[in-house]
């Protein structure tokens, strides 16, 4: 544990034995952490860990099943905690962004400091333009998100949530969605983030981005917190077998669809290179092929109605020839799996050794479908 607290003062966030519990899974079993302010922590570890759900309980998005979380030694836990002024301290980002399309780029940073803060809106007009400075996006202020590429609007979401002067940030996945130019975007303002102080738990699965902004990390497995240590540690020299088969045996492949005709022969030869380029067996990748269709065209994309946008994640474990599926979509609160039909249901439970369905308090991507694939199923 970090130990940069001086005259006793409390930590800045402190978590007890904190368990989350869902029908018949339980993601977080025991989960003990303690963060110092300018601590940047990075969190990594297998999908269905539960490392995102660890973040929203922080911010009061979901409920412990038991266990308690305490800010400046207030339980946030507890039913009296006030949530609003809660979230007005502790920021949270997600990978889908969450701007408001219909306000231009400074209007989305100011609408949280005027309103729950009371700022004149010549106040949060200044703040939101020098915190633009900072990210050098200046030049986009009375733009609209629309107009930015998606490195760029990860980039207006972090301002925006730094607008409120958050004492801790979190963020979950803010790099999954966005291709390697754009993540270096945002890295290098994580990184000048952390070099000014600022206190960040960042969910992630690049550990490049882990590696290189982080002063702590995170393994999370088996419903805890698996193993920490400083980046050098994780990612050299681990002392733990499940985290030296992570860092060193998984590959990862992200892939995004946001559109209703999308290309899908190209988003599959994707999966097919990826494949090849890390040993996966010809007969996992064909099940990973039938599992993308399956639930993207088949069940996910026809039920729904608003523009589409799903993360279809990948995790390859070559030592234990095992991979773990996600997907993650929006179009409210729904299970594709159920009413789906018959045959697109029988090819999945063909295809994945174990499938299960969560629903999660984000109203842009709420629902998540975890699937792991294995030759041997048994």
């Amino acid at each position: 544990m970090s130990s940069k607290r001086e005259n006793g003062s409390a930590p800045l966030l402190r978590i007890n034995h904190v368990k989350k519990e869902y029908p018949g899974v339980v993601p977080l079993r025991d989960v003990n952490l303690t963060v110092e302010e300018g601590d940047v922590i990075s969190v990594i570890g297998p999908s269905g860990t539960g490392k995102s759900t660890l973040l929203r309980m922080i911010n009061r998005m979901e409920e412990a099943t038991a266990g308690e979380i305490f800010f400046h030694d207030e339980e946030i836990t507890s039913p009296s905690c006030d949530t609003g002024k809660l979230r007005q301290k502790i920021g949270m980002i997600f990978q889908s962004f969450n701007l408001f399309p219909h306000l231009t780029v400074i209007e989305n940073i100011m609408a949280a400091p005027v309103a729950l803060k009371n700022l004149s809106k010549q106040e949060a007009y200044d703040k939101a333009k020098a915190l633009l400075g900072k990210v050098g996006l200046v030049e986009k202020m009375f733009g609209y998100p629309r107009e930015l590429s998606g490195g760029q609007q990860q980039r207006i979401a972090i301002v925006r949530a730094l607008a409120m002067e958050p004492e801790l940030l979190l963020l979950d996945e803010p790099t999954s969605a966005l291709d390697p130019t754009m993540t270096g975007e945002v890295e290098s303002v994580l990184n000048q983030l952390g070099k000014d102080g600022v206190t960040m738990m960042i969910v992630t699965h690049s550990m490049e981005l882990a590696r290189r902004v982080s002063s702590r990390v995170l393994y999370m497995d088996e419903g805890e917190i698996y193993e920490e240590g400083t980046p050098d540690e994780i990612f050299t020299s681990p002392r733990r077998e499940k985290t030296r088969q992570f860092i060193h045996r998984l590959k990862v492949l992200t892939i995004v669809v946001e559109q209703r005709e999308f290309d899908f022969v190209g988003k599959t030869n994707e999966i097919n290179v990826f494949a090849q380029k890390n040993g996966v067996p010809r007969l996992m990748t064909h099940f990973l092929l039938l599992l993308f269709e399956e639930l993207v065209v088949h069940l996910i994309l026809p039920r729904i109605a608003e523009s589409p946008r799903i993360v279809w994640s990948l995790e390859y474990d070559a030592k234990n020839e095992q991979a773990q599926m996600s997907v993650n979509y929006n179009g409210g609160v729904f299970n594709a799996m159920e009413g789906g039909d018959e045959l697109s249901m029988g090819i999945i439970r063909r295809c994945a050794k174990t499938v299960r369905y969560e629903s999660v308090a984000d109203e842009k991507m709420p629902n998540h479908i975890f699937a792991t694939v294995a030759l041997n199923k048994e």
